[in-house]
């Protein structure tokens, strides 16, 4: 098959479209960010990358804090809605039905409807050209219980997430492979 070249651009796909909440339980707002990603490992570091000119850069930047929240394809609709509006002129926790969670980390709540939050303080700002790319530590994380099983082994199966390629949204279908399961030596024939 024959390859087709393009000018350089934001093609990396797919991304998580990541419900960032910010500000405080009083004056709280959201904004959908699929510019995002994990940094580092340990410690644990994330990256959201947010256009000045959005209403919650100034949050972000003046407190120092947000939390991401992992957008399951039941949200699809309110993740749109939160990226597409601004939050200077509406509160995107009423009108997209969202519940303020408050965390003992942060200032910004947690959004009650999404199964997985990771608490950030920011460590950086570096101002790349269209966005600026908030750094920061993930200082706690908050799971739903229903993700666990009995052992306490988180399943990312269970949270139904969504992904976003392009202008497109797409909700995770079935698992594909495990981490290093290329690896694996395969067990002999009638052996478990």
């Amino acid at each position: 098959m024959a390859k087709i070249k393009f000018r350089g651009g934001a093609m990396l796909a797919p991304t998580p479209p990541v419900l960032v909440s910010c500000g405080t339980m009083e004056q709280a707002n959201i904004i959908t960010v699929a510019w995002c990603g994990i940094l580092n490992t340990v410690p644990p570091k994330t990256y959201i990358s947010v256009r000045p000119s959005r209403h919650s850069h100034a949050i972000i930047k003046e407190q120092g804090e947000f939390v991401l929240n992992l957008t399951p394809a039941s949200l699809v609709r309110a993740a749109d809605y939160c990226g597409t509006y601004t939050g200077a002129k509406v509160d995107k926790f009423k009108k997209c039905h969202l519940t303020k969670v408050p965390v003992e980390e942060v200032a910004a709540p947690l959004i009650g409807e999404t199964s997985l939050s990771l608490c950030c303080r920011v460590t950086d700002i570096v101002s790349l050209g269209s966005h600026d790319m908030f750094m920061a530590d993930i200082v706690a994380v908050y799971a739903d219980d229903g993700l666990l099983d009995e052992k306490g082994k988180l399943h990312m199966a269970k949270a139904g997430l969504c992904a976003y390629a392009h202008g497109e949204y797409f909700a995770l279908g079935k698992r594909i492979g495990t981490f290093g399961f290329s690896a694996k030596k395969k067990k002999p024939h009638g052996k478990k």
